[in-house]
């Protein structure tokens, strides 16, 4: 599975749409390996949902995100935790290991018991 988190820095940005990329990590045997970093190539309405899909993100984590990008990512087939803030290699390594509490999961995914805390 890949994830990709909203960064600003080292840190998770506040913003899924205005960070300035995503870092993008493999998520296998509840470890986190670290692929690439992705820039963000710019705040365009419905496009990010499908560049995200387009390189094999299954999941997005940021800070914060509006409704209509929540809902474009999960069309895309993309889960999405929001309420998530801190260091983004501590954030990739709590999800890996099924830690990472988000303030809203947001999917259309059988697994997601709608709280975050089931990764």
């Amino acid at each position: 599975m890949k994830v990709a988190i909203a960064m600003e820095g080292p840190a998770v940005s506040e913003h899924f749409g205005h960070c300035a990329g995503y870092a993008v990590y493999s998520i296998e045997n509840n470890s986190a390996l670290r692929q690439e970093d992705l820039a963000n190539p710019g705040h365009v309405p419905g496009y990010l949902p499908v560049y995200l899909a387009e390189r094999g993100v299954g999941v997005v984590i940021a800070g914060g995100m509006g409704p209509r990008a929540r809902d474009l990512l999960c069309e895309n087939g993309i889960e999405v935790v929001v309420g998530v803030g801190g260091p983004i290699d501590e954030v990739a390594r709590a999800f890996a290991a099924g830690a990472l509490v988000g303030s809203e999961c947001v999917c259309n995914h059988d697994h997601c018991s709608g709280d975050c805390g089931s990764h």
